[in-house]
């Protein structure tokens, strides 16, 4: 009997451990990782911190050496596009012609920037970072000094403000919100961050969008939609991304924000799966589909989808985790909190050490740990109980979080 075939589309973080725990788990047969980009497959929280800065090398950001993939038998091919994929006949169609069949095929395809469809938007200096090809020129940038503006202050935008000032750079911040990352964390976050920024000599331009990018070829300046100018060197566009679909659609797979998966990760084609940024998953513990767009996903959610291509009953429930470092500010946060009624705090939000916890109907929904560490499993331990907790326990800073969990009046 000829040995099975699994493809995955996407040579990216979620790809690349697939790949691995396939042959962790001692599957024998063929294993094929296809990207677009011509590089090993890589992490990308460097491209916004120590590699964009100069302080990591290049290699630093691969997931693994070439050798790993040679050892492994991953045929990893890079530098292609899948253009065509056929779920019912089980056929890859790839930009240079070829014609693979697949057992299994999982898709990481990933994300890509949101665009700004504004005058300007195409000049020469307007810079936009997903790739580490992206990343090197605007290291490139970052070296010749200047003045940037960055449009967008969540997390891309404010970690990527944040690496120019560190290089020395001028930096204005511009959010058509008043305070950074305030649809998703509220005015207590997005006030702590706002004054974080500040305090490092950041130009704040919140409240305020983009009405264009001005200059002769290259940009030189950027005007407001309230109509000031802010001249610059260059300019980073960090206003979301949004999940990379074309190939799932033209194969007709079920598509709402992302590739719909069940909690097995399996698409509505049943031999295709899909992990990742392009993963809109049935999550047990939530109760409906959520996509998540940060690194612990990827690198916990491939290896979930391979072993559900090898037929294991998986059921995929991990608590969102992401973490930001900004100059000396490093935070983790977990959960999923779309609402809440309050949101507490364990600390001082002025020393800069603390946890912020999301409370809906006194359930802890998210936590997020800022510059106090070897915390995360008992937020996360936390949102998991659906236990009703005293505020005043929560905040106080002498109850241990591990014995709150527990605890379910």
């Amino acid at each position: 009997m000829s040995k099975q075939t699994s493809i995955i589309v996407g040579a990216s973080l979620a790809g690349a451990k697939a790949a691995e725990e396939l042959r962790e788990q001692g599957f024998d047969g063929r294993v094929v990782l296809v990207g677009n980009e011509r590089e090993l497959p890589y992490e990308r929280p460097p491209l916004t911190k120590d590699y964009l800065r100069g302080e990591a090398k290049r290699e630093q950001a691969f997931v693994h050496d070439q050798g790993f993939y040679d050892e492994r038998r991953i045929e990893l091919l890079t530098g292609v596009q899948a253009t065509a994929l056929d779920a019912s006949s089980r056929r890859l169609t790839l930009d240079d012609g070829q014609q693979l069949e697949f057992d299994r095929l999982l898709l990481c395809t990933g994300a890509e920037p949101r665009k700004l469809s504004v005058p300007g938007a195409e000049l020469d200096g307007v810079h936009y970072l997903r790739s580490l090809d992206d990343c090197d020129l605007l290291r490139e940038r970052f070296e010749a000094g200047g003045r940037v503006v960055v449009v967008g202050a969540g997390w891309i935008g404010s970690e990527v403000a944040a690496s120019a000032r560190q290089r020395g750079l001028d930096v204005a911040l511009v959010d058509p919100l008043p305070l950074p990352n305030e649809r998703i964390f509220g005015p207590e976050i997005g006030t702590f961050y706002r004054d974080v920024h500040a305090r490092h000599g950041v130009e704040l331009v919140l409240g305020d969008g983009v009405e264009s990018f001005e200059g002769d070829g290259s940009v030189a300046r950027v005007r407001t939609s309230s109509g000031r100018l802010l001249e610059c060197d260059f300019a980073v566009v960090g206003v979301g991304v949004q999940p990379r679909v074309e190939l799932a659609v033209a194969a007709g797979l079920e598509v709402s924000n992302g590739i719909d998966v069940d909690e097995a990760l399996t698409s509505s084609a049943p031999t295709v799966f899909a992990a990742g940024d392009v993963a809109n998953a049935w999550h047990p513990f939530f109760g409906e589909r959520i996509r998540v767009e940060h690194w612990s996903n990827a690198l916990n959610q491939g290896p979930a989808a391979a072993r559900a291509m090898l037929g294991q009953t998986v059921s995929y429930d991990r608590i969102p985790y992401f973490f930001s470092d900004q100059y000396d500010v490093g935070m983790e946060y977990s959960g999923y909190a779309t609402t809440w009624d309050e949101v507490a705090f364990r600390g001082s939000r002025e020393s800069g050490e603390f946890i912020a916890f999301w409370l809906r109907d006194g359930l802890v929904v998210g936590g997020m740990n800022v510059n106090v560490w070897d915390v995360n499993e008992h937020v996360q331990a936390l949102i998991r109980s659906r236990a009703r907790i005293d505020v005043g326990a929560l905040t106080d800073v002498d109850t241990p979080l591990e014995s709150l969990a527990a605890n379910d009046g």
